[in-house]
């Protein structure tokens, strides 16, 4: 498995006011893997602890923050001698244990010599809780499910994600039906680890598909576990509906299309903190409308947003989407009007391209782009379509009434640039700001 992320990790290790790490992600993405293998490529040593299987763990931070007091324990726990140069100390599941996360602000002011980095599934909630979370005294990172070129590299493709990765479209092209074929299992596969390497042993859709539904009965578990109890039946609802509310032509979240256990239609306010558990769960992810393509884009947005899950895959499980799909044309890219395709835009935008993405509509509803993105100081409207289809009425609009310097329209369309317009095949989205650079934005 191979995960470019590895590379953040490096340079945070060599960041000269450096912060202990907190990597947060949905359950299963892959950050205790990352971690571990951070530092067995990278230290001399690591000295692991998690707080889901220790008590003895939790009980080291119980009392006052005494580092040395700590230090000793862990390096008992651990069995090595933990030094500062070379030693990466990781704190898994450091949402179970409070203390453990508030300790990290005096690791930050009175050890910072030490390499500590903490993972947990769960830890967004802490900010929400108000658990302790020492913020503005760590570094954070966001780990996602794998991206398309992690894919290629673990099934068994790695010279064509190193390809992918170089940029030349020019070269990339001869590759072009390939990598078609590839992305569409991928669309099915998705990016969760455990659904890749099941898929990855015997190219099985069935396999993948398993573990697919093996991860949604844990999310499901989940919302009983760790919600509070007069939200669960929400999450549930919200989190149930994403497939039906992706599926629409218009793909804006409505709430009253939302029902509860008893068939009863939800209201915006009764959703306000289910929204805000899945995202900080990391299984949801909310695309505002920004009123105006200014910038920032966060300071434009407005109350109407839509709503994507964490994986195209994990999309495809929920919606019971069947494997002949992957070999029957182009099903797998128009299915339920195109939602696996955006889906994975946004999901790409995210993890490889390190976007945060919005989208624009007209105030008359006439015209909609599917995404907009911050890239090199620019607005970069964004319209994603499935197979070949290069027919984008609303990002024709938009550049009429915005002229922005540079325009993107992803599709399984070849490479193309012509008139400060990127036509960009969907399998390579994550190169978007090095084509939107190229093309002078």
């Amino acid at each position: 498995m191979k995960r470019y992320s590895i590379e953040n990790l490096k340079n945070w290790r060599e960041k000269p006011n450096r912060k202990p790490l907190v990597l947060s992600g949905a359950r299963q993405v892959g950050k205790t893997w990352l971690l571990k293998e951070f530092g067995r490529t990278c230290f001399a040593k690591t000295a692991y602890v998690n707080f889901d299987k220790s008590d003895s763990a939790k009980a080291l931070f119980e009392g006052d923050f005494d580092l040395r007091g700590i230090l000793s324990g862990l390096q008992a726990l651990c069995d090595t001698e933990i030094t500062s140069g070379d030693t990466l100390i990781i704190l898994d599941e450091i949402q179970l244990c409070p203390a453990a996360l508030k300790s990290l602000k005096y690791w930050h002011e009175d050890a910072s010599e030490y390499c500590i980095a903490s993972a947990g599934s769960l830890i967004g909630l802490s900010m929400i809780e108000g658990t302790g979370y020492p913020v503005g005294k760590t570094n954070s990172m966001t780990l996602y499910p794998m991206c398309f070129r992690e894919f290629l590299a673990a099934t068994g493709e790695e010279k064509l994600a190193d390809l992918l990765g170089t940029g030349d479209m020019r070269v990339v092209g001869a590759f072009h039906s390939m990598l078609e074929r590839r992305l569409k299992e991928y669309l099915f596969t998705g990016g969760m680890p455990a659904a890749v390497a099941a898929f990855a042993k015997n190219r099985s859709f069935a396999a993948a598909r398993e573990e697919q539904m093996e991860i949604l009965s844990d999310y499901d578990r989940d919302f009983a576990k760790h919600a509070p109890k007069v939200q669960v039946p929400r999450i549930r609802a919200v989190w149930r509906s994403l497939p039906s509310q992706l599926g629409k032509a218009d793909k804006r979240f409505v709430a009253s299309e939302v029902e509860n256990a008893g068939g009863a239609k939800m209201r915006s306010r009764d959703l306000k903190d289910p929204f805000e558990w899945l995202e900080a769960a990391g299984l949801a992810y909310r695309v505002w409308n920004a009123a105006k393509p200014n910038l920032p884009l966060d300071a434009y947005a407005d109350h109407i947003f839509k709503l994507f899950g964490v994986d195209v895959g994990l999309l495809g499980a929920q919606s019971r989407l069947d494997a002949r799909t992957v070999v029957e044309g182009s099903r797998i890219l128009t299915e339920f009007k195109g939602a696996l395709t955006e889906q994975f835009v946004q999901q790409e935008l995210r993890a490889a391209a390190g976007i945060r993405p919005f989208y624009w509509s007209a105030a008359d509803s006439q015209a909609e782009v599917d995404f907009l993105a911050e890239i090199g100081g620019a607005i970069v409207p964004i319209e994603a379509k499935a197979e070949r289809n290069l027919r984008a009425k609303s990002l024709k609009v938009f550049r009429e009434k915005f002229a922005p310097s540079c325009a993107v329209r992803t599709s399984m369309a070849p490479w193309l640039v012509q008139d400060g317009l990127v036509n960009l095949p969907l399998y390579a989205i994550g190169r978007i700001a090095n084509e939107v650079s190229s093309a002078g934005a």
